[in-house]
């Protein structure tokens, strides 16, 4: 599905949390959700996201349809994030990552308080599962714009999964990394909600 988005070329890999500022959190005397975000009105519990992203946010068979082969994933965690996974493929330069924000408490909260105002890439998206998401990046360099999007997913009001993809040179204006991440967020929460029972 996104092997043929996101093909190899010179842009620059970059976890998730590269696209955008490190979230601050708890916020003192703030009450969630805050900053212009939504709430989630049917949260996930947390212990959705107990496990690492490699080991359970996407499916083998997911994997392969994002990138045209069945792949291991790369852990690459962030100490004041939480738990990141990346799925590349080599051959076509097909990246996807998955961050699971678990050492933030403020959700979505965050990314609309800290994100937005310097966002160079701000979309707000439809529900994905029933959770809010918006699509963003802070990046300035023009070729990275055009080719990578992170998406936050708020599982709850004080959680979020965020999902991203960079898209090689030879897609630069003929795919929207955006669709491509808002496809990956879906499969990863349409993961935890089976996992939550829901």
């Amino acid at each position: 599905m996104l092997a043929a988005g996101c093909s190899g070329g010179s842009t620059p890999v970059q976890p998730v949390g590269s696209g955008s500022s490190p979230a601050q959190s708890p916020a003192p005397g703030k009450t969630l959700p805050y900053g212009g975000a939504p709430k989630v009105e049917h949260p996930l519990p947390a212990s959705v996201l107990s496990t690492h992203p490699c080991d359970s946010a996407l499916t083998p068979d997911q994997v392969a349809s994002l990138l045209g082969q069945k792949r291991q994933g790369a852990h690459r965690d962030d100490p004041s994030l939480g738990t990141e996974c990346q799925w590349s493929n080599d051959e076509t330069g097909a990246l996807a990552t998955v961050l699971y924000a678990t050492k933030l408490s403020d959700g979505l909260s965050a990314v609309f308080a800290n994100s937005k105002p310097q966002a160079t890439l701000w979309r707000p998206l439809p529900l994905v599962q029933g959770f809010p998401a918006v699509a963003h990046s802070t990046f300035k360099q023009e070729s990275v714009v055009k080719s990578f999007c992170q998406v936050s997913v708020g599982i709850s009001d004080q959680k979020t999964v965020d999902a991203s993809v960079s898209l090689g040179d030879s897609q630069v204006g003929k795919k929207d990394p955006c669709d491509a991440a808002a496809i990956l967020a879906d499969m990863v929460v349409t993961n935890l909600k089976q996992k939550a029972g829901a």
